[in-house]
């Protein structure tokens, strides 16, 4: 049986297309996975299988009622220790939306998973318990969000039901987060009071909490704007792969594929290809379902341009009047994730967009204290610590700062020897 559709319980009228990701963070047993398995069940966007199988689960564990967590937490390790460790991705849709859930980790520990979940969100949810306040992990999880310049924070504060819908519990929470938040670079931060057990003010909005005025959580995540937020003024396209048929029909086809990182392609612009600075006209853009005059971010699709140039995988076209200058030198924060610390003078593997070289850390300037946003000298950075490096790569980057642009200002950091992914990063400068 197929799942129905959101908000009102009516079938899916149009095919929507546009898509928001948004990533769940809170400390542990803040309620993470109970609030997304509410949201699914609650826009009837989950099978009846699935239903019945977390039917069957809760009544096995004895929780005394159907324990919706149980659609996230997909690990059994997880669902033994009724804790989130790895990200788990959920897809729905309403008639407004396309979603794409990340639920992360929210222990200390985890931090390098909930960067990771979090890296591509347009918006993130992150989860209080009203009965604990804002915490250390809340604080936490708000500057990674900064971080990450994820541009719209929804602090859900749960569990409304364990502190009898009080106002004034909602109030102080605000009050508290506010004054944290307003020391990082968040746009936009809403604050919702919710019982995720219950439902109250997660699809449907509580009468339970007369006193709150606000919208539900879904209500807000189907029309927070989210277009703005994307870099539509600079023209980025990382070349991901080049398209030559080998067939007789096609003989004559070069294209370049990829993803749009910003910016806006149409056939007949003048762009650059970098590094190599030879400039071009787009001849067409074709996707799956045929060409099209208007590429913009996050579009996958192939590039046709007017003349036979040498074009390769870790190539860039970029508009031809604002190019990023090609860059050896970046100043970023970097996450670590390696098991063993990064030190001044490693020498690992770059990968920027579709470009991959040889890099050294040439030096490691401050770690942040994540707690107090101090910055304190280190001459390393352990497991999920995060601080900020100077690194030299082996051949130029075409970097953008990340916020101006997160898809062409972050990178990732490889163990040449393992194969590892060892940090994310976030260009601050590139020269």
């Amino acid at each position: 049986m197929t799942p129905g559709a959101a908000t009102n319980g009516h079938a899916l009228r149009t095919r929507t297309s546009e898509l928001l990701r948004f990533a769940t963070a809170g400390s542990v047993d803040d309620g993470k996975s109970t609030l997304i398995g509410r949201l699914l069940h609650d826009s009837k966007a989950i099978f009846e299988d699935q239903l019945a199988h977390v039917v069957q689960t809760s009544e096995r564990r004895g929780d005394g009622y159907v324990n919706l967590a149980l659609l996230m937490d997909g690990l059994r390790a997880e669902r033994e220790q009724g804790i989130t460790i790895d990200v788990a991705y959920r897809y729905f849709q309403t008639p407004r939306r396309k979603f794409v859930i990340a639920d992360t980790p929210g222990h200390e520990q985890y931090t390098r998973n909930m960067v990771t979940g979090a890296s591509t969100a347009d918006l993130s949810v992150v989860l209080v318990d009203a009965r604990k306040g804002v915490s250390e992990q809340t604080r936490r999880h708000a500057y990674i969000a900064s971080l990450l310049n994820i541009p719209h924070v929804v602090v859900c504060v749960n569990k409304m039901d364990l502190v009898e819908y009080d106002e004034a519990v909602f109030d102080q929470i605000v009050e508290d987060l506010t004054d944290w938040t307003a020391r990082l670079d968040i746009p936009d931060v809403s604050f919702i009071p919710i019982s995720a057990l219950h439902g109250d003010n997660v699809v449907d909005r509580s009468t339970a909490m007369p006193w709150y005025d606000g919208p539900p959580l879904l209500y807000h995540l189907e029309h927070v704007v989210i277009a703005p937020d994307r870099n539509l003024a600079q023209v980025r396209f990382p070349v991901q792969w080049v398209i030559r048929p080998n067939s007789d029909e096609h003989h004559d086809y070069r294209g370049y594929a990829g993803t749009v990182a910003g910016g806006v392609l149409h056939p007949g612009d003048e762009v650059l290809v970098l590094p190599s600075g030879q400039r071009t006209v787009i001849d067409s853009i074709d996707t799956y379902e045929g060409s099209v005059d208007t590429a913009f971010p996050t579009m996958s699709v192939t590039v046709r341009v007017k003349d036979d140039l040498d074009i390769s995988r870790g190539d860039m076209l970029v508009e031809a009047d604002d190019p990023p200058a090609p860059a050896r030198e970046l100043d970023a924060m970097v996450c670590w994730m390696g098991e063993t610390p990064l030190r001044p003078g490693a020498r690992l593997v770059i990968k920027h967009t579709t470009r991959t070289t040889r890099a050294r850390i040439e030096e490691l300037d401050y770690r942040i204290e994540v707690n107090t946003l101090a910055h304190e000298p280190a001459d390393g950075l352990a497991l999920n610590e995060i601080g900020r490096v100077r690194i030299r790569s082996g051949s130029p980057l075409m970097a953008d700062p990340y916020s101006r642009n997160r898809n062409t200002g972050s990178f990732i950091l490889i163990d040449e020897a393992t194969n590892d992914t060892v940090a994310a990063g976030m260009v601050l400068t590139a020269r």
